[in-house]
């Protein structure tokens, strides 16, 4: 469900929403889920200071039930996650 949500809001952002994917994983640490974006649209969805990222998260991480939810934005052009 995260998933879905997640997706849904990222692609509502962007100016390139068929270049959106979200991919889980899980990890020792718990459960990641990667947010891979168009290298021109990483900005949109970090935001000024990180705002828009930091409400993201906090609306994915108010409808999961895991606790230990992380989730990084990956710009396709460095393949290096934002935190």
């Amino acid at each position: 469900m995260e998933t879905e949500a997640l997706e849904h809001l990222v692609r509502g952002i962007v100016d390139n929403p068929d270049d959106v994917s979200v991919r889980a994983r899980n990890l020792r640490r718990g459960r990641t889920l990667e947010v891979h974006v168009h290298p021109d649209d990483i900005g949109k969805v970090i935001g000024r200071n990180g705002r828009t990222a930091t409400a993201i998260r906090t609306v994915v991480g108010a409808l999961s039930a895991e606790q230990s939810l992380r989730i990084d934005f990956v710009d396709e052009g460095n393949r290096r996650p934002r935190r």
